[in-house]
């Protein structure tokens, strides 16, 4: 049976346990293909080209792609979701949905390697046409419908985390690929303006390969650690100066009032009782 995901094309959510607090905040998307490409492309040439076809998809629209060449890339540089900086989220997912009908060298099945890449254009070193991150899915042949997910935990962090590779620059002595001395992992995924999965592995090389392959159901889950409703003086307790700072503007307080903790445009006995119930440190 084909692996089914449906969710609505954009859905931005704050997820509140309970009143308010306890869960990430996350801007999700999924691309099903059911409302078009949403600025998805994938491989177009004199070796073949990609479709949108409105079945055969898991379950129904898809990207599908018959092409002949040394790999196939399906990419997105155009969508203002994925072109923005990832690195001030705390969390970022990225998946997609793969069926391979067939991945053939001369006529023999071989494996390709699979993997997202994120990429930034800006000010590339000479030779490169952008600095990138990218992660190993796996080596793919035929098959049937498959997820692929990836979760960065720390998308500030300095170096690539394990599983990612870099590229814009080349290790003077193994030859691989590797970050420029002066970019990191964040500050690749802060300039990032396109989204890649793609056979095209970095630092390898491979002869001409004939593809056919359908995606479907990319996915995108950025998300913020929940903040601390009710601490208003910012010293990570909700306690007596907080309770003073709201009885202080008791009434009606306008659109910016954080002491209106339940978004209702005044500071009341609502209020109130959502600070005493968060009494005591933050997250705890």
């Amino acid at each position: 049976m084909p692996h089914v995901i449906r969710t609505s094309s954009l859905l931005l959510c704050a997820i509140i346990a309970g009143t308010v607090g306890g869960e990430q905040a996350c801007e999700l998307h999924t691309v099903t293909f059911e409302e078009g490409a949403e600025g998805w492309v994938g491989s177009t040439g004199s070796g073949g080209g990609t479709e949108l076809e409105a079945s055969g998809g898991n379950p129904d629209a898809h990207l599908h792609t018959t092409f002949n060449d040394f790999g196939i890339t399906f990419r997105n540089d155009s969508n203002p979701i994925y072109r923005q900086n990832l690195a001030v989220y705390d969390e970022v997912t990225i998946g997609v949905d793969l069926e391979v009908e067939s991945i053939d060298f001369f006529g023999t099945p071989v494996t390709r390697p699979w993997l997202v890449e994120i990429r930034d254009h800006d000010d590339p070193p000479a030779g490169y046409q952008w600095v990138s991150v990218w992660y190993l899915f796996d080596w793919v042949g035929s098959g049937e419908w498959r997820s692929w997910e990836v979760t960065i935990g720390d998308p500030d962090a300095v170096e690539p985390p394990p599983g990612w590779g870099g590229t814009g620059a080349e290790d003077p002595e193994t030859f691989e690929p590797t970050l420029p001395a002066n970019r990191s992992f964040a500050s690749v995924l802060a300039g990032a303006d396109e989204i890649a999965f793609t056979t095209l592995q970095p630092g390898w090389g491979f002869g001409f390969t004939d593809f056919d392959v359908r995606v479907d159901n990319i996915r995108f889950a950025a998300c913020l650690a929940p903040g601390c409703p009710g601490d208003l003086d910012g010293n990570g307790r909700v306690d007596g100066e907080d309770l003073t700072r709201l009885l202080g503007v008791w009434g009606a307080c306008g659109e910016a009032c954080p002491e209106d903790l339940d978004g209702d445009g005044s500071a009341d006995g609502a209020d109130l009782a959502i600070l005493l119930g968060l009494w005591g440190p933050c997250g705890g």
